[in-house]
């Protein structure tokens, strides 16, 4: 029984999905540092996509981490953004940085997905 004020701790799952947040974001904005120094249109594609999900996972993360009522909706969103963000840095396979960052967003969607379906 927890104390009156005091929130309960957060279950394995959801700790795990923080993390796989703050992990993609961190690769986002990596990798728009990286498609910065290139340029070009089809970076802008990416661009928007890598900026839109180092938004949502970093705004998911802390509403998951503050317990909002909201954080359920949130994984849901975060995961079509990072679905997208992946879909959108696999269009340059030769290209390290943004495979690396495709692979912690398509991790970060299949947790944010897992929490978006489970009590919160």
């Amino acid at each position: 029984m927890t104390q009156p004020g005091t929130m309960t701790p957060m279950s394995k799952e959801m700790q795990d999905c923080v993390e796989a947040c703050m992990t993609a974001h961190t690769m986002c904005e990596e990798a728009m540092s990286s498609c910065m120094h290139m340029g070009g249109q089809a970076q802008m594609q990416i661009m928007r996509a890598l900026m839109d999900c180092s938004e949502m996972t970093r705004m998911c993360s802390d509403m998951m981490m503050r317990r909002s009522p909201m954080a359920q909706e949130m994984c849901a969103m975060c995961a079509k953004a990072c679905d997208m963000c992946a879909e959108a840095c696999m269009s340059m396979p030769d290209d390290q940085q943004l495979m690396r960052c495709a692979e912690a967003c398509r991790r970060c969607a299949e947790m944010c997905r897992t929490m978006a379906g489970a009590r919160m």
